[in-house]
């Protein structure tokens, strides 16, 4: 009997050092599509995504670049649900996080796999050519995923308190789990870091090559991102489609061109709530399970953060969640190869 689930994208910052060579590792079968893929890249005088992610090194500066990430976590992420095992699972819902929208666009065949690469390709290198602002994380769990009492309203204050001041500008990017990403300039990112406690040495967390997603510092790259992008490329669809609101995209019932406003729109300008996806997407498609793609393994802890906060299967904390997981895997996440031969 076939296990229901909801599958999950992954956005920036997933593709890393220890992701090279990724797609070659695991999708040698795929050598067609990617093929496809380079060539359009080609034809607009950008690097194959064959040659990046056959590099003999990792390079920062060429690999976490809008233009190159956003297309090379497309690339792996899709093959990777091409991947999962239809025999074992019945795919009834797809989310992402951030730019994963873009991939689960194209998982839920709301996009092709080409059209799905024109939109990634084109918003990474919209927002690599214009760059504007900048983002950083911080936490508001503790070690066992448990939110600590008040510092979620403390980082809304401070965030509204920066806002306010005159040349700064900051906001709530991403709600991430235990986390919040807040995107903002560099003046309203630099007043945040000096002033809010440091944690665990490593928070506030700058993301290099990030601009300020999901803010309304992206108003020229979306305005951009319609001009450019055709509205055809878009159809409803088939799988059940859900966004960076909690909002749900039914096939055969969703209205495409409110779709295409909504990602060429909202979601590149308005916090992106990936907690609410996750939510509704339990309560609301109740999976067996969730299977999160590759590359890399970081959307995991913000899924199972997430699906703690609402409450999902009774489980409660960090231990709870993985005393469930050694019962019964109910999370797999395809970037760890001990769990990707459970999805493939």
């Amino acid at each position: 009997m076939r296990q229901t689930a909801v599958i999950v994208a992954p956005g920036r910052g997933t593709y890393n050092r220890s992701e090279l060579g990724y797609f070659a590792q695991h999708h040698q079968d795929k050598a067609g599509m990617l093929a496809e893929f380079d060539m359009l890249r080609e034809v607009r005088g950008q690097k194959p995504l064959s040659e990046l992610d056959g590099a003999a090194r990792f390079s920062g500066a060429q690999h976490t670049r809008g233009d190159n990430a956003s297309a090379l976590i497309y690339a792996c992420s899709y093959a990777d649900y091409l991947s999962v095992n239809r025999e074992a699972f019945d795919i009834i819902g797809v989310t992402g996080n951030s730019m994963g929208w873009y991939t689960a666009l194209a998982c839920a065949g709301a996009v092709g796999s080409i059209g799905g690469l024109d939109v990634v390709n084109t918003m990474g290198s919209l927002m690599q050519e214009h760059l504007i602002g900048g983002q950083l994380i911080y936490p508001f769990v503790d070690e066992d995923w448990c939110e600590v009492p008040g510092r979620r309203a403390a980082i809304w204050a401070k965030v509204a308190e920066v806002d306010a001041r005159k040349g700064h500008t900051l906001s709530i990017s991403i709600d991430l789990g235990g986390m919040l990403v807040l995107a903002g300039c560099e003046a309203g990112l630099v007043a945040f870091e000096a002033e809010m406690p440091r944690i665990e040495q490593r928070f506030p967390m700058r993301l290099p090559n990030h601009a300020g997603f999901h803010s309304h510092l992206q108003e020229p790259v979306a305005k951009a991102g319609r001009a450019q992008l055709a509205r055809e490329w878009f159809t409803q669809p088939e799988t059940t489609l859900i966004d960076g609101r909690g909002c749900i995209w039914r096939p055969g019932a969703s209205d495409v061109d409110a779709l295409y406003d909504y990602t060429l729109g909202h979601q590149v300008v308005e916090t992106y709530d990936y907690t609410a996806a996750i939510r509704v997407a339990a309560r609301e498609l109740m999976p067996d399970v969730f299977i999160v793609l590759g590359p890399g393994t970081t959307l995991g802890g913000a899924t199972a953060q997430s699906l703690l906060m609402c409450g999902w299967r009774g489980m409660v904390g960090k231990a709870g969640f993985q005393a469930a997981q050694a019962d019964s895997p109910r999370l797999i996440s395809m970037g760890r190869e001990d769990q990707r031969s459970m999805a493939v």
